[in-house]
């Protein structure tokens, strides 16, 4: 998206920008989701839309396709962060669920074919609600963030299967 406004703050836990996922985060583990926090947040922010990614599939030497692996949005302005292994159950109230690449709700861990990928998680401040949109992709969630982007944050963390 090219209007993503003033940056702020979004950190993991779990690993370091740039640095590698723990395998509970992944298919080779659990799958559940790491936490994440941010701060620093624009004035005026409404609500927050998290799109999670892999530019590198399937093979970060040909990629071909981004593939989605986790889309939130209508997160609360008040929240912070999100635990580990947040579901369905115990998102904040309020926060949609758009389908991922495995066309359903929910974070899918990272589970690259081949080489070490990039996983991309972007958080939006959003000047508004986005209301239920059913159950959008994340073509259809930045459709419509756009024009609403106040704030963008990005962690990016790696993994490849086996670790090496």
């Amino acid at each position: 998206m090219s209007d993503k406004g003033a940056s702020f703050t979004l950190t993991s836990s779990a690993f370091q920008q740039g640095g590698s996922i723990p395998s509970r985060f992944t298919c080779d583990g659990a799958g559940s989701a790491p936490p994440l926090a941010w701060s620093g947040a624009p004035a005026g922010t409404k609500s927050f839309a998290l799109i999670a990614d892999d530019p590198d599939a399937p093979d970060p030497k040909a990629p071909k396709v981004t593939w989605v692996h986790w889309v939130l949005y209508d997160i609360p302005a008040s929240a912070s962060s999100l635990p580990e292994g947040v579901s369905s159950q115990t998102l904040p109230a309020g926060t949609h669920e758009g389908e991922n690449g495995w066309k359903k709700p929910g974070y899918g861990g990272p589970c690259p074919p081949i080489g070490r990928h990039r996983y991309f998680f972007k958080l939006y401040a959003l000047d508004a609600t986005l209301g239920d949109l059913g159950a959008p992709d994340k073509a259809k969630v930045e459709a419509a963030m756009k024009g609403h982007v106040v704030g963008h944050a990005e962690l990016m963390g790696t993994y490849q299967k086996g670790g090496k």
